[in-house]
Parts: C-alpha cells; structure tokens; sequence
C-alpha cells in the first residue's frame, strides 16, 4: 500500500458567503449516537432511528459551507458494532448500500469529496464496491471533505498503521531511527486529512469509544444530550460559534 504524505491534503473550497462564523473549527469530527434510543422512544425497533440518524446526515452536510467546516468526519459504524444482533447489523448494512446508492449522485453534484476509513475487510462484496465507486464519483470535488468511518475503531487503525510502517522498515523503506511523533500518522487511515478541531457526541454519552484515539490528542470535545436523529443545523452552528471562544493553547501557557 502506497502511503500519502500529509502534504497532500487536497484543498477545500472557501464557505459561501452566508457563513455564521469566521473563527469556527476547520474539521469537526462527530460520533453521531442515540438513533436506538429515538427509535425506541417511539415505540418503534432501533432499525427505524438509524434510518432517521441517515436522514440528518444531509442536513449536515449540507450546512458545513455555510458553518465554515471544510471537513466532516462521521462515525458510522464501529469495530466494536459486530456485537450487536445480526438483525440490526444486517439492516445496517443495507442502509449503507442504499444510503451509498441513493445520495452518490447529490454529494457529487454538491461538489461534496467523500472518504472512507476503517478496515474494509469484514464488510461486504456489494458495499465495498459502492464505497469505491462513490470515493471515485466525488474524487475531483473541492467542497466539504466528508470522510466516513465504517468499520473503524481507533486501537485497529493503528495496530493496522503500525504493521504497515513495520513492512517499511523490514523491507528498508524506512530507518527505525527516523521514527518520530510525525511518522505514524503517514500511515493512518486519515493520512490526508487535518487532525480535528472539534469532536462532537450526541446522546449524552461522555466518551470516546474508540474515535480517532491519534487524531484527536489536542481536540475539543463537546458532550451533549440531544439525541443524533434530532441534532439540527442550528445546534451544530452553535456548538461552531462556542468553539470560535475558546482559547486552545495547544499545552503551551498563554503570556
């Protein structure tokens, strides 16, 4: 596998004009939780929250031009998500693939750059041949970068990551003296992208479950109650604007 220099991150469009803010966060990364719960509130199976859980997916997308967030990163499907019944794995799957069929030609025509990262082994024949075709469809846009994370869990990512650089270094590629702090994140899933500004959990859960472990070292992090298929644009706009008020200092002591 041929590993992409951090160099190459493509570069996203400006936000419209429209925007909320000027001082918001670049990428946002969320671990979009609570779709069961919804469901379950109404009285109807968990399957029927996920679908409402996918239905919000584009009304985020669609905002981050107007919020000023050039990346999105969203939590789809997790390594740790096989445990759940075979019934709701199965009626996941689906919604993937129909999900894949039916926005593939509104992200491209958005200009919307769609990434996949996880592990792809585990998933199927069908999926994976429509994750490859949507990545290809949506390849030369210059908007949002949504990046996918399906069959991801960050311990995997990189155990995955360091096989990788240990192939390098047994075939000479790579000095073990040159190993540094900048060198496994050239053979992360999320190699061309900026580490997240901001990570977002709906739901009311405060953790991390296994989300971009490397990534999101220097990350602000908002916890919130609402559930994922009731999050809005207006919720996320504000979580934006907080985010442009807070003072990152990176461990660094401000004079």
């Amino acid at each position: 596998m041929s590993i992409p220099s951090r160099k190459d991150k493509p570069a996203a469009s400006s936000a419209t004009p429209e925007t909320y803010h000027v001082s918001g966060p670049r990428h946002v990364a969320i671990i979009m939780d609570g779709n069961g719960r919804w469901a379950q509130a109404r009285g109807r199976p968990r399957l029927f929250g996920h679908h409402a859980g996918a239905k919000r997916v584009r009304e985020i997308v669609e905002a981050c031009p107007r919020l000023g967030v050039q990346y999105l990163t969203i939590f789809a499907f997790s390594t740790e998500n096989w445990k759940r019944t075979q019934v709701e794995v199965a009626g996941l799957m689906s919604l993937f693939r129909r999900y894949i069929s039916r926005e593939m030609q509104a992200l491209a025509a958005k200009n919307v750059r769609v990434r996949f990262i996880g592990d792809r082994e585990r998933l199927d024949a069908k999926l994976t041949a429509l994750m490859d075709q949507l990545e290809r469809a949506t390849a030369g846009n210059d908007g949002t970068q949504l990046t996918i994370a399906l069959n991801y869990g960050g311990r995997d990512e990189v155990a995955r990551a360091t096989q990788r650089l240990a192939v390098d270094i047994a075939k000479g590629r790579l000095n073990p003296d040159d190993v540094d702090e900048e060198t496994l994140p050239r053979y992360l899933d999320t190699c061309v992208l900026p580490d997240p500004d901001l990570v977002i959990r709906t739901s009311g859960e405060a953790r991390i479950s296994n989300f971009l472990l490397w990534q999101s070292a220097y990350s602000e992090y908002e916890f919130i109650d609402t559930l994922w298929p009731d999050f809005t644009e207006q919720e996320f706009a504000r979580l934006c604007d907080k985010f442009g008020n807070r003072d990152r200092r990176f461990g660094a002591v401000k004079l």
